[in-house]
């Protein structure tokens, strides 16, 4: 990536829209065909303060890995760390409000998974737009990063942790979006809106094209792999569970549940 074609051809991601999330999504699709379902795809969370305390920790570390990508400690990365937060809480409460509409039951695991969602968005764009332009992208991540996993759960893709609708989708789409509201006094690059078509274009080819990659090559790594080792487990280990059949442990003492 540094100095790579990509960077050559004059494609940016701030801090890993494309490198990490849109690739890690569309790896984890490949995962899912491939691998197939689980026999009990009802899995509930069976703790949500652990999940609220994991998306903090999420929320937490994503200021180093956004603000941080700047190397340096400047204006750009305090935009960054503002566009992380902002966004964040745009696309969160825009999940809980499309969440409580649908169900009519606010749901906080919705709300935090909205927060991850704009966090995995703003991601590639976060040294490159203007403040106004992150709370636009955390709507548009809560909102379209939604409907991806309810398309995700209509067509019954056992993708137990979303990460290809929140990460895959997120990070496909920040990276469209950093073509479309970047702006050259902030950051030195125009996009769209800025007068500069052809930055757009790139990005959207260039995401476009490594997820692609991501979903090819994983697909076909664990074809290859399960010559060698089943990519998964069998009928009785899953029936057992997992930490039982692997570990000799379980990870929770049922009957105090």
């Amino acid at each position: 990536w540094g100095g790579g074609l990509l960077a050559q051809w004059g494609v940016l991601d701030f801090a890993g829209g494309i490198v990490v999330h849109a690739t890690a999504g569309f790896a984890a699709l490949a995962s899912v065909f491939y691998v197939g379902k689980r026999r009990d795809t009802f899995s509930p969370p069976n703790s949500i303060p652990l999940v609220a305390i994991g998306t903090g920790l999420l929320w937490f570390g994503w200021y180093g890995f956004n603000a941080g990508s700047e190397l340096d400690v400047d204006a750009i990365t305090t935009l960054a760390f503002l566009n992380t937060d902002v966004a964040a809480s745009f696309a969160a409460i825009t999940w809980l409000i499309i969440e409580w509409s649908r169900d009519r039951k606010p749901k906080f695991v919705g709300l935090m998974t909205g927060a991850v969602a704009g966090l995995a968005t703003i991601t590639p764009a976060a040294g490159f737009v203007p403040l106004w332009a992150a709370m636009i992208i955390g709507i548009l991540a809560g909102f379209i990063c939604y409907w991806a996993v309810h398309l995700k759960n209509k067509l019954g893709w056992d993708d137990a942790l979303d990460v290809w609708g929140v990460h895959g989708v997120g990070g496909t789409l920040g990276t469209i979006l950093l073509g479309v509201f970047a702006y050259k006094s902030i950051n030195g690059q125009s996009g769209l809106l800025d007068g500069d078509t052809a930055f757009f274009v790139k990005e959207v080819v260039a995401v476009l094209g490594a997820a692609a990659y991501a979903f090819i090559f994983t697909y076909v790594m664990l074809a290859l792999i399960n010559f060698i080792t089943p990519v998964k487990v069998s009928e009785s280990d899953e029936n057992l569970g997992i930490d039982e059949s692997i570990h000799g442990e379980k990870a929770y003492d049922e009957g105090a549940l």
